[in-house]
């Protein structure tokens, strides 16, 4: 006999659907035919789990974040201070492998220049892993901007292609002499 999933499982399998069909379109070019289509079920169901595409946008965006948050908090622990900072930067290093993660954290920031629903969660988001990187590390305002200063170039530069694989003109320009080194996470976010 097969069991039936909760709301809350479907709303899961709906949000990890979500994550890829937004991650693809962005929230403006992303169908909610396409992510229940995606979940397995039907487009009044998803509406009866999230109110509205930008809600589920939202969703998207936040467990976004999260992944972040998590991935930091996990990286970090029982390490502090520089450690926990390099340990932090290899995280982060592996969470960009992951085209749909990257692509719809860029999207996420595209659909808050338009949108103020959108650019609050996208605050918020940000907000809160910056809260978390000064816990995490206690490091202090102007070496807490650089560090996240850095990740976003890493986002921009890992959208471009640019990577220690395939060293040109551009990624020296932007990674330094030593490209490879770059994406070492000591030599990302030093000291």
């Amino acid at each position: 006999m097969a069991t039936r999933s909760t709301a809350e499982e479907r709303r899961e399998d709906v949000l990890e659907a979500a994550l890829i069909e937004f991650a693809a379109g962005g929230m403006d070019g992303t169908s909610t035919d396409a992510i229940a289509r995606r979940a397995g079920i039907s487009q009044p169901y998803l509406f009866r789990l999230y109110p509205t595409k930008k809600a589920l946008f939202i969703a998207a965006v936040d467990r976004t974040f999260g992944r972040v948050i998590d991935a930091f908090g996990k990286a970090t622990v029982g390490l502090s201070g520089m450690e926990a900072k390099e340990a932090m930067g290899e995280a982060y290093m592996v969470l960009l492998r992951d085209q749909t993660f990257l692509q719809l954290q860029l999207h996420s920031y595209a659909a808050a220049c338009g949108d103020e629903e959108v650019r609050a969660a996208t605050r918020r988001g940000f907000s809160r892993l910056w809260d978390e990187v000064l816990v995490l590390t206690g490091m202090g305002p102007e070496m807490s901007r650089d560090f996240m200063a850095f990740g976003m170039l890493l986002n921009v530069a890992s959208a471009m292609g640019v990577d220690a694989d395939s060293p040109d003109e551009l990624c020296v320009r932007l990674l330094g002499s030593d490209p490879a080194a770059a994406f070492d996470s000591s030599a990302v976010y030093p000291a």
